[in-house]
């Protein structure tokens, strides 16, 4: 009965238009209700669940993104892919790429990755004759990457959703994601290729030289080097990976003040205002989420699910394929924390039985949530991305096929390759 509720009247507030956060509060009120327990067991949950060390990683994280955001890093990094691969043909979207991939590593978060780079590069690129609809599917696609590089404050969020499951350290999920980051430019790189010399767009001049490419990459270098810091830090033992976060902010206020002189007084108060606002929505996920995970503990919904993927087949290909599906779907409705929240405990499990690693396990989690940021109807990423390009959702989504790919053979390589995901963290340990 109270599994009941609490499925049914999470669902009807979701297809109604609540937001997500609250939407999973009210589902656990009534939940709460049902069941006939005392309501303050919900309260107990929120503040218990983000009474958590480890989450100041989270605003700091997120902070330098976005002083990296509003402090003009991307405009030397775009010149930097631009004298790389600029010459050749859809230089321009290949630069893109590059340039998103770049900027996601420092920013670590795709939605402030589409926001910097491609209010660059896509009127860039329309101005250069390329298609709307390519200039935005180039941009949300590569923003992606950003999901899965050190400083993304998801993969902290992903290792505080695995507590009472299974032991994964921030660092051993940091280093799990930096091959996948690359496959994933990789495929990106192909997709964007192949649409350029599918339309016919033209090649942008010559080579520049390799002198003119390290004089872009100096001036970049400094911005770049967070993700450096980060890695060389926490293998050192000079730093946790929570401390790093706030070694981040400081970096990136010292490049963008300092060095760069580029970060207005007005800009960086934006960059406080936005940083306090989705720490502030992040962290009502995570205590909402608490309770809502007490319950489908309490009422063994990962137990159920599994039963009922079993039913289905035992193969532990056909489960993984499964769980990457769900996955999807649930991330095209729900924000990629709470995706994360709600849906590790339930399916990390299941993975587990079959024999995936929980850092593989991870990676699939931050990939597929990715994904689901550039699929409607929720998709933030997708959204900022048409807002730029002035394109609708649906005349970008009619080409987006070749993308999407990329990501899924990513995906898919991530998921039935452990050694992808896991090679570098084995090293480690």
């Amino acid at each position: 009965m109270e599994l009941t509720v609490l499925a049914l009247s999470f669902t009807l507030l979701l297809v109604i238009g609540v937001p997500v956060a609250f939407a999973i509060g009210l589902s656990s009120v009534a939940t709460i209700i049902a069941a006939g327990l005392p309501i303050a067991v919900v309260f107990q949950k929120m503040v218990g669940g983000m009474q958590v060390f480890s989450f100041l990683a989270i605003p700091f994280f997120v902070f330098a993104g976005e002083l990296m955001l509003y402090g003009g890093i991307a405009d030397r990094i775009v010149r930097f892919a631009n004298s790389l691969v600029g010459h050749v043909r859809g230089g321009l979207g290949m630069s893109n790429v590059i340039g998103c991939t770049l900027f996601g590593g420092i920013a670590g978060s795709p939605l402030a990755d589409v926001s910097a780079m491609g209010s660059v590069m896509i009127p860039l690129m329309k101005k250069e004759g390329y298609d709307a609809d390519y200039a935005v599917n180039v941009t949300t696609h590569s923003a992606l990457v950003g999901a899965i590089m050190p400083t993304s404050h998801n993969m902290i969020i992903f290792t505080l959703a695995t507590s009472g499951i299974a032991s994964v350290s921030v660092l051993s999920l940091i280093l799990a994601g930096l091959i996948p980051a690359l496959i994933l430019t990789l495929c990106n790189l192909g997709a964007a290729y192949y649409v350029a010399v599918k339309r016919g767009y033209p090649t942008r001049g010559a080579f520049p030289g390799w002198g003119e490419v390290l004089r872009a990459f100096g001036a970049s270098l400094p911005g770049l080097l967070v993700v450096v810091i980060i890695l060389v830090g926490i293998l050192s033992g000079a730093f946790t990976a929570t401390e790093s976060a706030s070694i981040a902010v400081a970096w990136a206020l010292f490049i963008t003040t300092v060095v760069y002189k580029t970060l207005s007084w007005h800009n960086f108060m934006k960059a406080c205002a936005k940083a306090c606002k989705t720490t502030g929505v992040v962290l009502l996920l995570i205590g909402i989420s608490s309770a809502f995970g007490y319950f489908m503990a309490l009422y063994e919904v990962p137990q159920l699910t599994g039963e009922l993927m079993k039913s289905v087949s035992s193969e532990p290909w056909v489960i993984f394929l499964m769980i990457n599906v769900l996955l999807f779907i649930l991330g095209t409705f729900l924000d990629m924390a709470a995706t994360i929240l709600i849906c590790t405990p339930i399916f990390m499990p299941i993975a587990m039985q079959f024999g995936m690693d929980p850092v593989q396990f991870g990676i699939v989690m931050l990939i597929n949530c990715a994904l689901g940021l550039n699929t409607p109807p929720v998709g933030s990423v997708q959204f900022v991305g048409c807002a730029i390009g002035e394109i609708s959702v649906g005349q970008v989504m009619r080409s987006i096929a070749p993308f999407y790919s990329a990501l899924g053979i990513c995906l898919l390589l991530v998921t039935y390759v452990p050694a992808f995901s896991l090679w570098l963290p084995s090293l480690y340990k």
